[in-house]
C-alpha cells in the first residue's frame, strides 16, 4: 500500500535554515540578527523573575503566618489589604524592570546596527 504525501508535510521545513527562513517570511524579521545583548538580556530577565517569585514566596509565608495570629477579623482584614498593596506594587515594579531590561537591548541593538 502505497503512503500519500499531505500537502501540510511538504510544507514544513527540514532544516534549521529552512525553518528561520519560514519565520522571516511570516514577518518574524531577520533572526539571524540576534546579537548577544538580547541573549544577555534573556538571561538577565530569567534570572530577575527567578529572584522575583523567590521574594513573593517568602511574602506569601509571611502572610500566612500573620493571618494564623489574627485574632479579629479587622486583624485579618488589615493583614491582607496590606499583602495585597504590596503586592500590586511589587508586580507593577518587576514589570519595569523586566521592560527596562528589553528596552536596553533593544537599544543596544539598534546602535549596533546604525
Amino acid at each position: 500500500m502505497t503512503r500519500k504525501t499531505d500537502k501540510t508535510e511538504a510544507a514544513h521545513p527540514q532544516s534549521p535554515n529552512e525553518i528561520i527562513a519560514h519565520l522571516q517570511e511570516a514577518g518574524f524579521g531577520n533572526m539571524m540578527g540576534m546579537s548577544s545583548a538580547w541573549l544577555d538580556a534573556l538571561g538577565k530577565m530569567g534570572a530577575e523573575m527567578a529572584t522575583f517569585v523567590a521574594d513573593r514566596v517568602k511574602e506569601d509565608v509571611k502572610t500566612q503566618q500573620d493571618l494564623m495570629g489574627c485574632k479579629t477579623v479587622e486583624e485579618l482584614q488589615h493583614v491582607q489589604a496590606q499583602f495585597v498593596q504590596k503586592a500590586m506594587k511589587q508586580y507593577q515594579e518587576e514589570t519595569g524592570k523586566l521592560v527596562e531590561i528589553g528596552t536596553r537591548a533593544f537599544a543596544q541593538k539598534q546602535e549596533n546596527q546604525g
